[in-house]
């Protein structure tokens, strides 16, 4: 995923120290019940599609702008199903992230699933029992879209 410009400016006074920085997940459904994935350029997994917001936007504005960016998929958000933070992640260049993830189920309303930027090798629209290998928590995301719970989130309780 391109760093967007302002973590970039955040970077240079920063070094390589933890961000702590917000990130939103769209699960995306069809008509037909089969969900959007994206398999990812950089590490090549196939995962719900995934972004940080701007500045100032507001987290389901982003859902809709990423899945339009790298899916070209129209889509609107429906529900927040799950709320968590992250492990901290340190990457190749030594840059530390931890991301604060709010997970939205969305519809497709318009548009046709394709690799639309260079963040994706690969776009399409799977059946629940035809998924590609994700990782447990791309399976997850996808189970709490598909509950008809309230929204998930993660407690730590002190004693």
């Amino acid at each position: 995923m391109p760093t967007p410009e302002f973590i970039t400016e955040i970077r240079a006074s920063a070094g390589h120290s933890l961000l702590w920085l917000p990130g939103v997940s769209a699960v995306v459904f069809d008509d037909e019940g089969r969900v959007l994935l994206g398999q990812r350029a950089d590490n090549r997994q196939w995962t719900v599609i995934s972004g940080i917001p701007d500045p100032g936007e507001q987290p389901a504005d982003c859902a809709v702008r990423e899945v339009q960016e790298e899916a070209g998929v129209t889509c609107v958000p429906e529900r927040v199903v799950l709320v968590r933070a992250g492990k901290q992640v340190q990457y190749p260049n030594g840059d530390t992230c931890q991301f604060m993830d709010i997970t939205f189920r969305c519809r497709a309303v318009g548009g046709s699933a394709r690799v639309n930027d260079d963040e994706s090798v690969d776009v399409g629209w799977f059946a629940l029992d035809a998924l590609p290998p994700l990782r447990d928590r791309q399976l997850f995301r996808i189970k709490q879209a598909l509950s008809d719970e309230p929204t998930w989130f993660e407690t730590t309780t002190a004693e």
